[in-house]
């Protein structure tokens, strides 16, 4: 082993560890990073992840047992984001850096003990927002700041999910507030995020709603699984498991460890998270977003506008679709006061997100320079994910809610 390469220990093995952090790390980044170790409570998930990953590294079904024998760098969690906060605290007491999966975690108790763990250990938590590193979204920040639309006096962000893609997250664990936190956290925590980072101010109230108008009780009729179910030839939601060789190997076999199918029936009616979603946000900067998450639509992709006193921001980012695009996206820059539209083309970058995957390894293992501050850290993940719990909570109550009555007193 290289003496100059960072150590890192991945935790979870599920699709994002498999892939993102473990067989695409390692094939990119081998010159910059060792895996160690893989800890899963899984053995026989964790196994197949090893062969996919193409790693020799010990396997482990104990995190504490794991911390015993080795010392990484870098803790990488990809486990279910109810779980993060155990895993971090854990691995920043032993004198690891951390690298979380977004969300950071699903709770402001469970915010409170990593930034406390943070505080007091000296070591740093990085969230991956890869979003903020895709190229286009380096484009408009840098557009923002320049000035170029003046004072930004409001937002408009719309995020559409595919009936792939969105009834996903009510296959999985996702589909419970008790892991997820709901997807006004676990998604919408990427969407939240890029607004504070962009508007480079924090949310100060939220007002929000959300139904359940297609996924659990609202189904027309349920099961427990895809699998065997007896519903599958009229369900559009119906996924065979067994035709993907990647999620078949890495879940269908192993949900005999622990239970868990990758192919639940999204009608199942014990799913307590709304589908449908729209929230108004408020920043200390006065600035006004409008907000909306739809999960079910025959498009994939977001509208984002911001709005200022000199001019107008725009684009419609297009991920899938039932039309052909271009291979780069749009930007619309509109001056007011007749200054005319100017048309920014930006090229999609390879790997995922547009390239913001790769740019978000190179930042975080090549020392890529951040002058737009991309890289996030763990109060960067805490204001996101307390605007999601301040979402739900005003969707579920029927009222504003003011970040600073919920937020950790050890937020700073």
């Amino acid at each position: 082993m290289s003496e100059d390469r960072l150590t890192y220990a991945l935790v979870g093995t599920g699709n994002r560890g498999t892939t993102m952090w473990g067989s695409e790390l390692l094939a990119g980044w081998a010159d910059a990073v060792d895996l160690i170790a893989i800890c899963d409570t899984n053995t026989m998930r964790a196994e197949r992840a090893r062969t996919m990953i193409k790693s020799n590294a010990p396997i482990y079904d104990d995190f504490g047992a794991l911390l015993t024998e080795h010392k990484p760098d870098t803790v990488i969690v990809c486990t279910r984001d109810d779980n993060h906060d155990d895993i971090i605290v854990a691995a920043l007491e032993a004198g690891c850096n951390v690298i979380s999966e977004k969300p950071m975690t699903t709770t402001v108790e469970k915010l409170a003990r990593i930034l406390d763990a943070e505080q007091r250990t000296g070591k740093r938590v990085d969230v991956s927002f890869n979003y903020r590193f895709a190229p286009t979204a380096h484009k408009i920040k840098s557009l923002i700041d320049a000035g170029e639309i003046g004072t930004v006096t409001s937002v408009d962000f719309h995020w559409y999910l595919d009936t792939s893609h969105g009834a996903d997250y009510f296959r999985r664990w996702h589909a419970f507030t008790e892991h997820s936190g709901s997807l006004f956290v676990h998604k919408a925590t990427h969407h939240f995020d890029l607004l504070n980072w962009y508007l480079g101010a924090d949310p100060v109230e939220v007002k929000a709603f959300g139904e359940q108008r297609v996924y659990g009780p609202a189904g027309p009729f349920r099961s427990a699984r895809c699998k065997g179910c007896p519903h599958s030839d009229k369900c559009d939601f119906y996924l065979d498991l067994a035709a993907d060789d990647f999620l078949d190997t890495l879940y269908e076999d192993p949900s005999e460890v622990d239970g868990y199918v990758r192919d639940g029936c999204v009608f199942r009616p014990e799913i307590d998270i709304p589908d449908t979603m729209s929230a108004t946000i408020k920043y200390n900067s006065g600035a006004l977003v409008s907000y909306s998450l739809n999960t079910y639509m025959p498009i994939e992709g977001h509208h984002l506008a911001f709005n200022g006193t000199k001019g107008r921001i725009e684009i419609r980012q297009y991920e899938k679709q039932p039309w052909d695009t271009p291979d780069h996206d749009e930007i619309l820059l509109v001056k007011s006061f007749g200054g005319g539209v100017q048309r920014i083309e930006v090229p999609h970058a390879p790997g995922g997100h547009f390239g913001g995957d790769n740019i978000m390894r190179d930042t975080l293992f090549k020392g890529r320079e951040d002058p737009l501050a991309q890289r996030a850290g763990s109060r960067a993940g805490a204001m996101s994910v307390l605007t999601g719990i301040a979402a739900l909570k005003s969707a579920r109550e029927g009222k504003s809610i003011r970040i600073a009555d919920i937020a950790p007193k050890n937020l700073r």
